[in-house]
């Protein structure tokens, strides 16, 4: 299995770094069900909509969007 670059706003991640893929904010985090979205979204343009995995193995195995 190919680990990918970045998950997308909600997706069922393992502990790790992630940086927002839009403005490179910076997010730390357990095992979550939902990774949040950036909360710098507001204060500016944000396409990707994404986190880049910095550290950890990004997706977990029950990810709910296994294919993004």
């Amino acid at each position: 299995m190919v680990q990918k670059a970045n998950v997308p706003y909600g997706s069922d991640v393992s502990a790790g770094t992630y940086e927002c893929s839009d403005c490179g904010y910076e997010y730390s985090n357990q095992s979550k069900t939902s990774l949040p979205p950036c909360p710098n979204r507001t204060k500016s343009v944000h396409y990707k909509n994404a986190w880049n995995i910095i550290t950890g193995k990004g997706d977990a195995k029950e990810d709910p969007y296994p294919n993004r």
